[in-house]
């Protein structure tokens, strides 16, 4: 078998030596505040009693497009409850909001995935990143950590990169509350089978993907110092509001693949499905994707593959048979080059090309990962040694065997029709402190990760 564990203890190792080596990243587009509230299963009862639970129960069943009402917010979070699976969506409804506001929060942390992404890169790996924050407010600034974490700020026609303290702005603050749960979380009859969380986005900048002047008017001028780009933020646009952000991603895409600097799509789950096909006619612009069972599922659908679309969510461990398929069907529909699966105990990259630093990156970013769900924060590369205590996922090695029956699997490695198939057990935490954030850890270390590990 596999000595997973001495395969972990090298990938730190070179990780630590080398990501700090990486000179510049650029992170788009969206940065909010997390409002975290850790639900308490009776006070959710009571309230969803008190709206109607017949009706919220019908919204546990299938999510709505959008949230409009509290019905739609309750039983959203019963729908990700239910399943033990994260969603987010985008909350219209004023009145909605103001019952979230409320409904209040236990902690406020830095959110969106480019927030997320600049404080681990930036303020814990020490690799400069360029961020795009929709709105820089006092309360927004002040959740950077410190780094080399930079926004541009134009003066006298001239484009500086400052710290987002010191831009001094006094924009909006743009607020997403996040319903946490633990595993084993109880309402009425169902029990949450795994933690995970629900999100209601309550900003109107990251919904609609605002861009800013600055990154639209001195595109070229941000990216000319930076080797690798990720982008985000895509999830909550819809048919009506998608047109101009697209249109103003596509032009970013053609800077950025004129300078040959790899650009890296980390998805999310996107509700419309007139955007994911839109998503889907621009991935071949992108090196790279990241995304997990429930994103890859309704790509599928959208590619017409509905049997295994469902086959994704059926299992639990999702299938890896499955998943594979799905990838080999998405590269080659696209011409994306890489594309980064992750689930709960496992994650696999296909890539057209090949080499063991796939899978070392992947196993750098599971142990971040682990560090991240055991302390809540990490604060140095050098902290993340401390999750080689975890263990490695028992189940996964189910998922190993039908790998290697499968595709001849060998140390994590395996060709498939051409492309590479990486894999990984994951480690992990039998009571984590926190899963915000732990996807945005996973996706940016494994793709920064990766590419330091060829300098």
């Amino acid at each position: 078998m596999v000595e997973w564990e001495s395969l972990y203890g090298n990938a730190i190792e070179k990780a630590i030596k080398s990501v700090p080596k990486v000179k510049g990243v650029l992170l788009g587009y969206n940065t909010n505040i997390d409002a975290i509230k850790y639900l308490d299963s009776r006070d959710l009862e009571e309230r969803i009693e008190r709206a109607g639970k017949e009706e919220v129960l019908r919204y546990s069943e299938k999510l709505p497009e959008k949230i409009s009402s509290i019905q739609q917010l309750l039983g959203s979070i019963l729908w990700s409850v239910r399943r033990g699976k994260a969603a987010e969506l985008f909350v219209e409804s004023c009145p909605v909001r103001f019952y979230m506001k409320r409904w209040g929060w236990d902690e406020l942390r830095m959110g969106g995935q480019v927030g997320i992404m600049a404080n681990l890169l930036g303020g814990v790996y020490g690799v400069p990143v360029i961020a795009h924050v929709p709105q820089i407010s006092r309360l927004q600034a002040s959740l950077f950590l410190d780094g080399p974490i930079y926004v541009p700020k134009v003066e006298d026609g001239k484009v500086k990169l400052v710290h987002p303290r010191e831009f001094q702005g006094d924009e909006e603050s743009c607020i997403h509350f996040i319903y946490e749960f633990p595993k084993g979380f109880k309402v009425f009859e169902f029990e949450a089978p795994r933690e995970n969380r629900f999100i209601g986005a309550a900003d109107d900048y990251n919904t609609n993907l605002f861009v800013r002047d600055e990154f639209k008017e001195t595109f070229g001028e941000i990216v000319k110092n930076v080797q690798l780009a990720i982008i985000s933020g895509l999830q909550a646009l819809t048919k009506e509001t998608y047109r101009e952000p697209m249109e103003i991603i596509k032009a970013h895409l053609e800077v950025l693949n004129e300078k040959g600097i790899p650009v890296h799509l980390e998805f999310a789950f996107t509700p419309d499905e007139f955007v994911r096909k839109e998503i889907l006619k621009i991935l071949g612009e992108f090196y790279s994707v990241g995304l997990n069972e429930v994103e890859l599922s309704s790509i599928m659908e959208v590619m017409g593959e509905r049997k295994l679309a469902e086959k994704l969510l059926a299992n639990d461990p999702v299938d890896p048979i499955a998943v594979t398929e799905a990838m080999l069907k998405l590269a080659k529909e696209t011409g994306v080059k890489r594309i980064h699966f992750h689930t709960y105990g496992y994650y696999l990259a296909l890539t057209e090309y090949k080499g063991e630093h796939v899978r070392d990156a992947l196993l750098f970013a599971a142990l971040a990962a682990a560090a991240k769900a055991m302390k809540g924060n990490i604060t140095s590369l050098e902290e993340i040694r401390e999750a080689l205590s975890v263990p490695v996922n028992e189940k996964a090695k189910q998922i190993e065997e039908a790998l290697i029956k499968e595709y001849g699997l060998e140390n994590g490695i395996a060709e498939v029709e051409g492309y590479q198939l990486a894999f990984v057990p994951t480690k992990i935490v039998a009571k984590p402190k926190s899963t915000v954030g732990i996807g945005d850890t996973i996706s940016s270390s494994a793709f920064v990760g990766e590419f330091s590990f060829t300098l």
